[in-house]
């Protein structure tokens, strides 16, 4: 079980926290949910997404349960600290896909007292780490992985596993080109 926990210390330490997982693990509904609490406490805030993730939305992040959130679009890290207007919380929703640079946005965020809360893919269709995912895991302070429901034997499933025949690393979609499997029914897969 999952209980957020926060420093003591008091604003001006800021932390990151992370929530990574397979496709269809809950990823951008915890993010969202951690959001709107925060939203409901009156704390400023600020939502990111990369530019190529334009699934359901160009701009606001969703869920693949339909939860939406207004954010804004960027094309790199760099672009966070242009935006960043002393906002309590900044959160950056498919992680995986920003440049390294995204390790130091947080890490910077972070130290001028900032709640950094990023949520993405740990794996790539692959099963090999994901983009600055594992450097931006050994940076946090919190780091929360969820998984999926293989649709293959129902176990938990932490892999994505592709469906569509493109090799590229990156290739944005849905339930139309992966779908969640466990390590037992990932690994009878041919990848």
């Amino acid at each position: 079980m999952f209980l957020e926990q926060f420093p003591t210390e008091g604003r001006q330490n800021g932390w990151i926290e992370v929530v990574c997982g397979s496709m269809f693990s809950g990823k951008t509904e915890e993010l969202i949910r951690r959001l709107r609490r925060a939203q409901f406490a009156n704390q400023k805030l600020l939502l990111f997404k990369p530019l190529v993730d334009n699934r359901y939305h160009e701009e606001n992040v969703v869920s693949h349960q339909g939860t939406t959130l207004k954010a804004q679009a960027v094309e790199n890290a760099a672009e966070i600290l242009t935006i960043w207007t002393n906002e309590r919380v900044v959160a950056i929703d498919e992680a995986q896909f920003f440049d390294d640079g995204v390790v130091e946005v947080a890490n910077t965020l972070a130290k001028k007292g900032v709640r950094v809360i990023l949520a993405g893919l740990d794996m790539d269709y692959l099963g090999v780490p994901f983009g600055p995912m594992p450097k931006i895991l050994c940076i946090a302070e919190y780091v929360t992985k969820v998984h999926a429901i293989c649709v293959s034997c129902g176990n938990l499933a932490q892999f994505s596993h592709r469906t569509a025949e493109e090799k590229d690393q990156v290739l944005v979609g849905a339930t139309e080109k992966y779908m969640p499997l466990c390590r037992s029914c990932y690994n009878k897969t041919a990848h």
